[in-house]
C-alpha cells in the first residue's frame, strides 16, 4: 500500500536549550534536520557506504553482539510464523566488523537476505565512535547505541523512554502514531516479541482493513518523516513508530532516556500484564469495582485520595520512597509465589 501520511513538523538549528524549551513540552514526534550533520561518521557515509564501514570498523573492539538475519522472502519484514510460536528469521553474533562486511557483501544483491542488528550500546563496543559522535541534546542518563541493517522494516511498536534517532548512513522512514491509537494498532503478544516491546499485528504497507477495520482509523492519525544522514527525529515516550531502511546500508545511533528516572517505581508495562492476570476475567461487577478504585487511586484523586490520613500514617498510599517502593515490591513477591 502506497498513501501520503500528514508530515512530522521539521525543526532547524536545534541546541539543547531550544530542544527542551520549545519541542520537548509539546509531547508531538520532531525532525531534527541537520542536528548531526558534522559528525565525522555522516560525514564518511556521505562520502561512501565504503568510508562508513571503515570508519565505524576502526572503532570496533570486536565484541560479538547480536543480529537478526532472514531468507530474501520476507522482503526485509521480521515477523511471526503463522502460529504465532515462531519466527521468519534467526539470530546470530558475531563483531560488528564482521557484520558490515556480510552487509557490503548482500550490498548490490536484487534480493538480499534481511539484515539487521540494533540497540548495540557504542560505549561498550565502539567507545571512540561514541567519543567523536555526540548529541548534545540527549537527556540524563542516555546511553548511545548502534543500529545497522539493509533495506529492512521495525514493525510499529513504542519505546517507554524518550528517543531521539539520528541517521548516520543510508535513508530511513519513520512512520508514527499517538499512544491513544493502541486500540485501533491490534496489539500483538505481550510475552513473544522480537526485541522487548509488543508490535502491531498490521502490516503498515499493506494492511488487511478487513482483518483489522479500525486501523484505517490510525491511519488517519499516521505521522511521516523520511531521513538522510546528519538528520534525526525525536520520538516522544510511548509514541508508536515503524522504522523502514530505504538503502541497501543503512546505519542510525539513538538514544533513549526517562523523563522522571525513577526506575525503583517499577514497569507499568508490567504493572498491566499483572493487571490483566488478575483483573480483566472477573465477573463484569467486579471489574467495575476495581475501575472505580484505580480511578480514585491512580488515575483520578490520585494523592488527593489519601489527604485525610496524617502523612506518617499514608503508607504505601502516601509518597512513594525507594524504601517504600521496596516494601511494596516484597509485599507483591509475597502475593505472586502463591
Amino acid at each position: 500500500m502506497t498513501r501520503s501520511f500528514q508530515p512530522i513538523r521539521e525543526w532547524h538549528g536545534v541546541d539543547r536549550d531550544r530542544f527542551e524549551a520549545d519541542i520537548v513540552p509539546l509531547r508531538q514526534p520532531a525532525v531534527l534536520r541537520g542536528i548531526a550533520a558534522s559528525w565525522p561518521a555522516v560525514q564518511a557515509a556521505r562520502q561512501s557506504d565504503e568510508a562508513l564501514r571503515d570508519y565505524i570498523e576502526a572503532t570496533d573492539l570486536g565484541k560479538p553482539v547480536p543480529a537478526f538475519l532472514g531468507p530474501p522472502q520476507i522482503n526485509g519484514r521480521f515477523w511471526y510464523s503463522n502460529d504465532l510460536r515462531g519466527l521468519n528469521y534467526q539470530q546470530r553474533i558475531a563483531p560488528i566488523a564482521e557484520l558490515l562486511r556480510v552487509l557490503m557483501s548482500v550490498r548490490d544483491e536484487e534480493q538480499p537476505p534481511a539484515f539487521y542488528a540494533g540497540a548495540v550500546p557504542i560505549a561498550e563496543n565502539c567507545p571512540d565512535f561514541g567519543r567523536d559522535n555526540v548529541l548534545g541534546i540527549a537527556g540524563p542518563g542516555a546511553v548511545a547505541r548502534l543500529w545497522i541493517g539493509n533495506r529492512v522494516t521495525v514493525s510499529t511498536h513504542f519505546d517507554m523512554s524518550e528517543n531521539v534517532a539520528v541517521v548516520v548512513g543510508g535513508r530511513r522512514r519513520f512512520t508514527l502514531f499517538p499512544p491513544e491509537q493502541v486500540r485501533n494498532l491490534y496489539v500483538g503478544p505481550f510475552d513473544f516479541t522480537f526485541a522487548g516491546p509488543p508490535v502491531s499485528m498490521v502490516d503498515l504497507r499493506n494492511p488487511d482493513l478487513d482483518r483489522y477495520p479500525r486501523y484505517a482509523e490510525a491511519l488517519e492519525t499516521a505521522l511521516e518523516a523520511e531521513l538522510e544522514p546528519g538528520d534525526a527525529i525525536y520520538i516522544p515516550y510511548m509514541w508508536w513508530h515503524q522504522v523502514e531502511g530505504l538503502s541497501p546500508v543503512n546505519v542510525l545511533t539513538n538514544y533513549w532516556w526517562d523523563l522522571s528516572p525513577r526506575h525503583w517505581q517499577g514497569s507499568p508495562f508490567r504493572t498491566l500484564m499483572h493487571a490483566v492476570m488478575s483483573i480483566r476475567d472477573l465477573p463484569e461487577r467486579e471489574r467495575d469495582v476495581w475501575r472505580t478504585w484505580f480511578d480514585h487511586y491512580v488515575f483520578g484523586a490520585g494523592h488527593d485520595a489519601v489527604t485525610h490520613l496524617p502523612r506518617a500514617g499514608r503508607g504505601a498510599l502516601g509518597e512513594m520512597t525507594p524504601d517504600m517502593a521496596q516494601r511494596v515490591k516484597h509485599y507483591l513477591i509475597d502475593d505472586l509465589r502463591r
